[in-house]
């Protein structure tokens, strides 16, 4: 039971970061797509404008197939079907526009987030670069801290010769080291 939650946290996981790329899968946009093409009208009522624009289309084709001299019928079906091609063509175009937006901004996003990654790389460089100037720093305040206790020990070590020699030169006088020789 264990192991088969944290597989669904870990899908679970995958869905919500692929859901904060994309809003829908890319296989599901052409179903989405067509469906809304088939279904946006332009007024609040009516039909979509595709099924309207096909019933033009197959109107004026049944008109045409007639064989009969039906030439105003005709041509009254293929200016209707036209207006209503130009009709649906408006928000083809319009959601042209918007997909052509989408793609620029796309396209500035990736610049961004390039830009951004480089700059993380050189963060992680600086910083990399940071911790290694400070693992040196500390190095050399501990070799100069050995260095002065070295220093002030050989300073203690000096100054007790000169004390001992000073000690054993004054024992030297008192003890009536040379005296000067008479010459008879």
């Amino acid at each position: 039971i264990r192991v088969g939650q944290i597989r669904n946290r870990i899908s679970a996981g995958l869905i919500i970061s692929v859901a904060a790329n994309y809003a829908f899968g890319p296989l599901e946009d052409d179903f989405i797509i067509k469906h809304r093409l088939l279904t946006r009208t332009t007024t609040t009522r009516g039909e979509p404008p595709l099924k309207k624009l096909q019933k033009k289309f197959t109107s004026l084709f049944v008109k045409l197939d007639k064989n009969e001299d039906n030439f105003a019928d005709c041509d009254k079906l293929a200016k209707a079907f036209l207006q209503e091609l130009n009709t649906f063509e408006i928000p083809l175009l319009k959601s042209k526009a918007v997909v052509d937006a989408n793609r620029r901004e796309k396209h500035n996003f990736d610049e961004l987030r390039e830009e951004i990654n480089r700059q993380i790389k050189e963060i992680a460089a600086l910083d990399a670069e940071n911790t290694a100037s400070s693992r040196t720093l500390e190095l050399r305040k501990k070799q100069f801290a050995l260095l002065l206790h070295v220093w002030c020990n050989f300073r203690v070590y000096f100054a007790l010769l000169m004390e001992e020699k000073e000690q054993k030169n004054g024992m030297e006088d008192a003890a009536g080291g040379s005296e000067p020789m008479h010459v008879d």
